[in-house]
């Protein structure tokens, strides 16, 4: 039988674990990477060398009293306006996800998009599980190969963090069970 601290240890193994696996299935893309989102970066460059999948995020950090970040549409995005806009964030950490594919526009509505604070992402949909893949038709590209190894990696870590997660309701309830039990 199991002491209450080896209960407390286990449980915070498996929490901590989970949470590992679960930072592996979703990338955060950090617009600008280092140099963040201020005026005069070419945030286009940047944006075309990332990958954005489904599920993933795009995080924009900048000092929230100069800067602020709205979703807007290609229209707002050409024009620099947030008129119609579907979003805004100023905390000068905003992190949000790409929930759905297709194009994202993202721009400064503090006057900053005139002077290049905006951005334009593409986001893809996961490759489905990758038996469906293999029985459905065989690609041998390398492009397929590496789409296919997304997805099985991004499926495995989804099902390990639901695996995880049951363990962590079992510790829980027989932790409950067997206080009320002593």
């Amino acid at each position: 039988m199991l002491s209450k601290h080896s209960l407390v240890y286990l449980l915070l193994v498996v929490v901590g674990a989970a949470f590992l696996i679960h930072r592996t299935t979703a990338t955060d893309h950090i617009v600008g990477a280092n140099k963040g989102w201020n005026p005069g970066i070419n945030y286009t460059s940047w944006a075309n060398n990332q990958t954005f999948y489904v599920g993933d995020y795009i995080s924009f950090r900048y000092k929230k009293s100069e800067h602020n970040v709205y979703k807007v549409d290609k229209r707002g995005y050409e024009k620099c306006s947030i008129e119609g806009a579907k979003g805004n964030w100023s905390n000068g950490k905003d992190f949000i996800q790409l929930n759905k594919p297709g194009r994202y526009y993202f721009i400064c509505g503090i006057g900053g998009c005139s002077d290049g604070m905006k951005v334009s992402v593409v986001v893809h949909s996961l490759p489905p599980p990758p038996s469906a893949a293999i029985s459905a038709t065989k690609h041998s590209s390398e492009s397929t190969k590496h789409d296919k190894s997304a997805a099985a990696n991004v499926y495995s870590g989804q099902l390990m963090v639901a695996v995880l997660w049951a363990l962590l309701l079992g510790l829980v309830v027989s932790t409950i069970f067997m206080g009320r039990l002593v």
